[in-house]
């Protein structure tokens, strides 16, 4: 993917190894490599191991914003990657969607935020668990880092602190 930030060590960086290729749709021949594919392809393409939960998937998924996330459970822990797709700056279901799987249902793993994702949301979407951003393609990554440098306290809970300011205080 282009323009992509990743938290690193809690640090913002622009990536220039992603080995991800997102699909947004089925092709006819699935390209090699590793894919990020949407709920309903992942699921069939894994077979009855990965499905079970036995073995490791080598294909990432995204979820569009009428997802459930609570459908993922069985396959937590062998997701590499879950993505989360924003297809409007205005549609905020995907930052409910973050903060449930990493509030909830304690996904650990990566947790990218893709499609529509702008500089200004960036600060919020950290707040609710995303680790790595795809920065629409006509936008700057390199000035989307200044997106994450945003707000330097924050008063009410997120899944990165989940104590509000109050109890937080010595």
């Amino acid at each position: 993917m282009n323009n992509l930030i990743r938290l690193i060590d809690g640090q913002p960086r622009v990536s220039d190894d992603d080995p991800w290729h997102l699909l947004r749709e089925s092709p006819a021949t699935r390209p090699a490599g590793r894919l990020i594919l949407p709920l309903a392809d992942w699921r069939a393409a894994q077979d009855e191991a990965v499905l079970r939960g036995e073995r490791f998937s080598l294909q990432g998924l995204w979820l569009a914003p009428d997802d459930e996330v609570e459908v993922l459970q069985p396959w937590l822990a062998v997701l590499p990657l879950i993505a989360i797709d924003f297809p409007s700056f205005r549609d905020g279901r995907g930052y409910s969607q973050a903060y449930l799987l990493r509030t909830r249902l304690g996904w650990s793993g990566e947790l990218r935020a893709i499609g529509d994702v702008l500089r200004d949301q960036l600060a919020h979407m950290r707040q609710c668990g995303f680790d790595a951003f795809a920065v629409r393609e006509d936008k700057s990554a390199q000035d989307a880092l200044k997106g994450l440098a945003g707000m330097s306290v924050l008063y009410g809970r997120s899944a990165i602190e989940p104590r509000p300011l109050f109890r937080r205080r010595d």
